[in-house]
């Protein structure tokens, strides 16, 4: 019902966010705010998988056909509570000495976001544009601060997606992946009877690195490195 009733409504606009709103006259005693709070809710207390459009009514108790004066498909409640999570907590206004402070400061908040929701991880890789207006908020800073430090056109969006795939991939990798002790004990050992085939993971521990925070970290500041290199050759 609500697929259909996007497609139809939407045409080849399926962002909600820019989809016009219904008029309010007539509307039910159900707020888009509540149907966002309680799927934010959900989702972090059962995951994606569980999210249906009828386990949200049946959490705000109200009948299903309620939600669809709100939202078309359970993509658009999908997306609404993404933007929520990054309406939480403000991101810094950028006022650092440097802009690399501000960009980790920025990336930094953007992933503990992510992961206070693991659910929201892997949600832009689906194909919908992420342009709610809590995030671009974030995104507006993040790019505001590279002008500044002197990226521009193609340079300026080659920086931002590599910030934006770093961020997204180790919150998503984090939030994935989910091994136990004993996989790891088995599955090293598995690699050093292999050790011949994959010399470099034998010697390393490669299934027991899991220090998230320090690669996250240093993976950002080789990448800070790496575009600082390319402003000073451009100047």
């Amino acid at each position: 019902m609500g697929e259909a009733r996007g497609q139809q409504k939407g045409g080849d606009v399926r962002s909600v966010w820019l989809r016009p709103r219904r008029s309010s006259r007539g509307e039910p005693p159900l707020t888009r705010a509540r149907i966002v709070e309680a799927a934010v809710a959900l989702l972090d207390e059962e995951g994606i998988e569980r999210l249906t459009m009828r386990r949200l009514a049946e959490r705000l108790t109200v009948m299903a056909p309620s939600l669809y004066w709100h939202v078309d498909t359970k993509d658009d409640v999908i997306d609404l509570a993404v933007d929520a999570i990054f309406g939480e907590v403000p991101p810094a206004t950028g006022h650092a000495s440097h802009w690399r402070d501000d960009v980790s400061a920025v990336l930094t908040a953007w992933r503990a976001a992510l992961l206070r929701h693991p659910w929201a991880a892997a949600v832009p890789a689906r194909r919908r544009p992420t342009i709610g207006p809590n995030f671009l908020a974030w995104m507006e800073i993040l790019q505001a601060t590279l002008v500044r430090a002197g990226f521009t056109e193609k340079s300026l969006s080659a920086a931002t997606w590599a910030l934006y795939n770093h961020v997204m991939g180790s919150a998503a990798s984090e939030s994935a992946l989910h091994i136990t002790d004993e996989e790891r004990r088995v599955g090293q050992d598995q690699l050093q009877t292999q050790r011949d085939r994959y010399p470099t993971l034998a010697a390393r521990g490669y299934l027991y690195d899991d220090d998230w925070d320090g690669s996250f970290t240093t993976g950002l500041a080789y990448l800070l490195d790496g575009l600082e290199v390319q402003l000073n050759r451009a100047r």
